[in-house]
């Protein structure tokens, strides 16, 4: 099995717990005289298997990701690593520039304080420009490596 599908089973699995919590929460309690429409702890097992596959399969997606090797050197913990504090990155550059950048509508009354901008908002566009162009490009090296590498048992 190639990565990229561990990594759809492991979203399904996820995505299933989720059903599943939600459907022993709501049938856990029931009136006397009526009876649930499911079986709570029947649903609540399954949970358990699911979550128990679930820890295995990102044990083994954990492993695979720390000792494959990709394109540039570093493994695909180290480019994921990477990617996350990009993505931070990108988001305090962006997030810098539109503080500075102020209100894009609204007129200033002769009576009101002016405001200026504390930082180059330019600069901090063109910063944020160049770190988005990086998250793509890595995101398709880590694309790419999902379904070139083989899991790890």
């Amino acid at each position: 099995m190639k990565l990229a599908e561990a990594l759809a089973l492991r979203a399904d699995a996820a995505r299933r717990v989720e059903q599943l919590r939600s459907r022993v929460v709501g049938n856990a309690r029931y009136q006397e005289g009526e009876t649930p429409v499911e079986d709570a702890a029947a649903l609540l097992a399954e949970a358990g298997e699911t979550l128990d596959g679930l820890e295995s399969l990102i044990r083994r997606i954990n492993r695979t990701n720390s000792q494959a090797v990709i394109d540039g050197g570093g493994t695909l913990t180290d480019a994921l690593a990477r990617r996350d504090v990009l993505r931070l990155r990108h988001s305090v550059l962006t997030s810098a520039a539109d503080a500075a950048a102020g209100p894009a509508a609204g007129r200033q009354m002769r009576s009101e304080l002016r405001m200026f901008a504390a930082l180059p908002v330019g600069e901090l566009r063109a910063q944020a420009d160049l770190v988005a162009k990086e998250i793509r490009e890595i995101d398709v090296l880590i694309q790419r490596s999902n379904w070139e590498v083989d899991l790890l048992d």
